[in-house]
């Protein structure tokens, strides 16, 4: 038996991939000191900081910026050197007298440090009543500010030890101006201390969503292998591609700037990612090691095992590759924007798909290989009193007819019509986009979590004039000031343009508008640009820039995701239908996410659910839209190849197409169930973060997932390819030759 089952394994073809995973199940011990070696190297360098700083002490703040008007006009605004530092103090008569002894002794302190300046207004001549220091005073009289400024000297930055120093002062005035005035706010702010807040909440963010999706990952895992070590297979891989990318995230911190929210982006797609591969193996193997037995092979054989490997990465090893690189081509459409932000993203995303891929088709094949026949047998699990039962029918490896193909063929009784169907209901969940408005919320939605979130509030609410201006206006000269307010004025969604100040060789002017109005604010000051030296800028003139920037970029990423994905499911299928029916249904499947996004976040329907306020988010974050749009088709696209591997097989075998549909869903509906619920989880697990571009982001692809691996793999897709069956598989003359040649076909 045993010689039978070698000389059966033998004769098995199997072309690289396979043979790859099996030489990886045939020398585990070495696989896995390989790997072991690489993720301790990784972990030292990236997370114990051997050899020099740290990952996260190497990131960089998490707002997203370009080069452009806005930016140009704060550059002739700002000083270069100096570094600010303030005191916020609100609830207290700025008169009386305590305060003003505390508020003097706090600005001699402060003016005594080197190369400090201070702006105390209750030192001016007139106090709180001059017109010069009103930005300095709250609106309601019972507040004041105080800057401390430390300048840099030979054009060298401020010195960050004055800077400590001034923060330390004003720190503990703050405490002492509590402690004597109870109800009063006293908060200290500045640039830098809001930056190394935000990066403390985003190590937070990414604890938190790991210890919510880790668990509920496993225990679906469980549910659909039956056991923990089948079940910790995926997690196993998913862990040693995270901590690999992190220290290659870290390499590249040396080339460019990577901003904190990078790192939770990484974490979530390298978990989903490595999940969803691991999983496809694993439950490949397991099928393809049960047909052999049940095709007499000795199950007791480990020949049987390492052919049953083989096999399973020959057929799930080309899907990851097909899967993995559309994704990669997803990740690399992000390089042709601007924003360095959006460059560490893509690189990042691209390494951590590359890691998950080498993960599934060597670490876990090692793994198998180690494990031996405890992998095969029925976990712990399935001996449970009744709910061993349920794990058992439910399974890994799905029978060739259950749920899935009885779907399927219910479907395909009326395929135009469930199609249709699908099509008007992803177009109502899409229809908020009409009304989307983009925001920056790295800027505007500082989340309660952090210790700056008081300060800038209070900043936002009581000293209007004092806090980052969302519009304002620049030119050299005040004349040409005046007469552009003039015209300012007139435009719709302008409240007040408040008088020209004079800022260093420029004039400005803030204009007045409702957070959620100064985007189209800054667009209609724009279309009639004044014929003189001129800038638009502040927050959401910031915002417009970044916002042309990407739709700059945009047509060149459309061209290489739309091109690479064509071009690499035609070369699996021989179809040119195919991958524009896979483009169509990714956009209807992401436009519907994106709707439910506007619903959930520019609305505030989800405020309550998920903790944040909703009079604080403008509308979708600008870099939210971009990375929701170029993961979730890389996701999509995930369950399209698990999907069309399943068909393609069953159609080369000679099935008809209605029934290869069936059987191809059947066999895959499971695993894209089981993958889709464990990636919503890990989503959803980050959403409960705090910065509100992660929280954004979570949800989006959340619900990306769960209505393509639903409504859109379940319903539209077989339905469609049942509708146009007999065009399916069309593509012209000349593509069919090219594909004869260079098409990538099963062994």
């Amino acid at each position: 038996m045993r010689q039978a089952t070698r000389r059966h394994a033998a004769r098995v073809r199997v072309g690289p991939i396979g043979r790859l995973g099996a030489s990886a199940a045939r020398h585990p011990l070495v696989t896995l000191a390989c790997w072991f070696v690489v993720v301790a190297a990784a972990a030292a360098t990236a997370l114990g900081g051997i050899g020099g700083q740290t990952l996260f002490d190497r990131l960089a703040g998490s707002v997203p910026s370009v080069h452009g008007e806005s930016s140009a006009g704060a550059d002739r605004l700002a000083s270069s050197s100096g570094k600010s530092v303030t005191l916020l103090i609100h609830g207290v008569d700025p008169s009386d007298p305590e305060v003003v002894t505390r508020t003097t002794t706090l600005a001699r302190d402060l003016a005594a440090l080197p190369h400090t300046t201070v702006v105390d207004p209750l030192a001016v001549p007139g106090g709180i009543r001059n017109p010069q220091v009103a930005p300095l005073v709250a609106k309601d009289g019972r507040g004041i500010l105080i800057t401390a400024t430390v300048a840099g000297v030979g054009g060298h930055s401020a010195s960050q030890a004055a800077v400590d120093d001034a923060q330390r002062l004003m720190d503990a005035a703050a405490h002492d101006l509590r402690a004597a005035h109870q109800g009063t706010t006293a908060a200290v702010g500045s640039t830098q201390l809001l930056t190394d807040s935000l990066m403390s909440i985003s190590e937070s963010d990414l604890r938190r969503g790991e210890t919510v999706a880790l668990p509920i990952a496993l225990v679906v895992m469980l549910i659909v292998f039956g056991g923990f070590i089948a079940a910790g297979l995926p997690l196993i891989g998913a862990g040693a591609s995270i901590v690999v990318s992190l220290g290659v995230l870290l390499g590249f911190t040396y080339v460019t700037d990577v901003a904190n929210t990078v790192i939770n982006v990484v974490t979530a797609v390298g978990l989903g990612l490595s999940i969803d591969y691991g999983l496809l193996v694993v439950s490949r193997f397991r099928e393809e090691y049960r047909a052999s037995v049940a095709a007499g092979a000795d199950a007791r054989d480990p020949a049987t095992r390492l052919a049953a490997v083989a096999s399973a990465l020959d057929h799930a090893g080309r899907t990851v590759l097909f899967s993995g690189t559309t994704f990669a081509i997803a990740s690399l459409g992000l390089l042709v924007f601007e924003p360095t932000f959006v460059h560490a993203v893509g690189i990042a995303a691209i390494a951590v798909t590359v890691i998950a891929m080498l993960s599934a088709t060597t670490l876990i094949p090692a793994i198998i290989g180690l494990t031996g026949q405890k992998l095969l047998r029925p976990g712990a699990l399935t001996r449970l009193p009744l709910l061993g039962r349920y794990i058992t029918r439910f399974g890994d490896v799905a029978p060739e007819e259950g749920f899935f193909s009885r779907l399927t063929r219910r479907v395909q009784r009326h395929p135009a019509l469930v199609t249709l169907g699908c099509v008007i209901m992803l177009l109502l969940l899409g229809s908020p986009v009409v009304t989307l408005t983009l925001a920056n919320t790295s800027i505007d939605a500082v989340p309660r979590a952090s210790s700056q979130y008081t300060f800038e509030t209070t900043l936002t609410d009581e000293f209007p004039d004092s806090a980052p201006a969302r519009v304002q206006l620049v030119t050299t000269t005040r004349e040409h000031l005046v007469d552009w307010t003039r015209d300012v004025t007139k435009i719709a969604h302008v409240d007040s343009v408040q008088q020209p100040q004079k800022s260093g060789e420029s004039w400005t002017a803030r204009v007045e508008v409702n957070p959620r109005d100064g985007i189209e604010v800054v667009r209609s000051i724009r279309a009639d640009p004044p014929q003189f030296a001129h800038w638009v800028i502040g927050i959401d003139a910031g915002t417009v820039d970044l916002a042309d920037s990407l739709a700059r970029g945009a047509p060149w990423a459309i061209l290489i995701v739309a091109a690479g994905t064509i071009a690499l499911l035609f070369l699996m299928t021989g179809s040119l239908v195919i991958p524009l029916k896979a483009l169509v249904a990714s956009a209807l499947s992401l436009g519907a996410s994106l709707g439910l996004l506007v619903w959930g976040f520019q609305d505030g329907t989800f405020a309550g659910i998920l903790g944040f306020d909703a009079d604080r988010v403008y509308g979708v974050d600008v870099i939210v839209l971009l990375l929701a749009l170029a993961f979730g088709f890389g996701l999509a696209m995930d369950y399209e190849m698990f999907i069309l591997s399943r068909i393609k097989e069953r159609v080369d075998a000679g099935l008809p197409g209605r029934e290869a549909i069936a059987l191809g869903l059947q066999r895959s509906g499971r695993i894209i169930t089981s993958a889709a619920l464990i990636i919503i989880v890990v989503f959803a697990g980050f959403a409960t973060g705090d910065l509100i571009i992660i929280k954004q982001l979570g949800v989006a692809l959340a619900f990306a997932v769960f209505i393509d691996a639903t409504l859109v793999r379940c319903l539209l897709v077989p339905a469609f390819m049942t509708w146009q069956e007999r065009i399916m598989w069309w593509a012209p003359r000349w593509m069919k030759r090219v594909h004869a040649r260079i098409g990538i076909a099963e062994n």
